[in-house]
């Protein structure tokens, strides 16, 4: 090999070695806000939403960063983050994300199925408890197990006035869809009107390792006694889902401008 080929080639290796030690520090910058989202549906409308954005991978899922300007002109940076859909997933994600980036806050985007008559489609929630209602002990009390895993999310540091259409509410998880035959009963016993597959997990790790956190879940379809509006019928699912996801990215802006520092 001639020498100025030798040194043309040495050359490229550096510029490709200096790209890949940058990309490196950029994605171990310390970060302040993490956003993990869950579902595969919902991770689908944020590559919708960021069609030409960097992905990442991890053990768990996709994840990029991002800047978003907040109202006072101030920019936050943000690691988005795919976690995974179900209790497994989520607890693992999160913990994940929290040995790795260590945020100083947490915030859940996603969708949930809401009570028929309890709440409207396309509210907002904000999770201010999570219970994971799913457990089953036939050896002691199924009570003192759920109650183990439910998490109470304190807000404190939230100002302000939340927007028209969200409530601060309770929201079940379970590594299912809601049981048209047991919506009542999660309604009349934990005071929930909405229920997913993710939250519990996602705040009983969070408490555990002393993180803030801002669960908001918007409700794509409705569950009554005779059966749910999705339920066989999952295009009605993920058509709604774009819209909670859309507008759940939309408004995060306006609550990180509410953070006490």
């Amino acid at each position: 090999m001639k020498l100025t080929t030798l040194v043309i080639v040495l050359g490229f290796l550096s510029i490709g070695s200096n790209r890949i030690k940058a990309e490196i520090r950029e994605a171990e910058k310390p970060i302040d806000t993490a956003v993990l989202v869950s579902a595969n549906a919902e991770w689908a409308v944020m590559k919708l939403i960021f069609p030409e954005i960097k992905m990442e991978t991890s053990p768990w899922g996709q994840y990029f960063f991002r800047d978003i300007a907040l109202p006072d002109k101030s920019n936050r940076r943000l690691l988005v983050f795919h976690g995974g859909w179900g209790k497994v997933a989520a607890a693992g994600s999160t913990q994940y994300i929290i040995d790795r980036w260590n945020p100083s806050l947490l915030v859940n985007l996603g969708t949930c199925g809401g009570f028929a008559g309890a709440v409207e489609r396309f509210a907002v929630i904000l999770a201010r408890k999570t219970i994971i209602y799913d457990i089953i002990e036939r050896m002691g009390s199924a009570e003192e197990a759920v109650a183990d895993y439910s998490s109470t999310i304190n807000l404190d540091w939230l100002s302000g006035n939340d927007p028209k259409g969200v409530l601060r509410t309770v929201m079940v998880s379970g590594d299912q869809d809601l049981d048209p035959e047991a919506v009542q009963a999660l309604r009349e016993k934990y005071g929930a009107v909405a229920g997913d597959w993710e939250s519990g997990a996602i705040a009983y790790v969070a408490g555990r390792n002393g993180k803030r956190l801002l669960i908001l879940r918007g409700v794509t379809d409705l569950v009554h006694r005779s059966g749910g509006e999705a339920y066989g019928q999952i295009e009605v699912f993920k058509k709604n889902t774009e819209t909670v996801m859309k507008r759940l990215w939309a408004d995060l802006p306006d609550w990180l401008a509410r953070i006490r520092r």
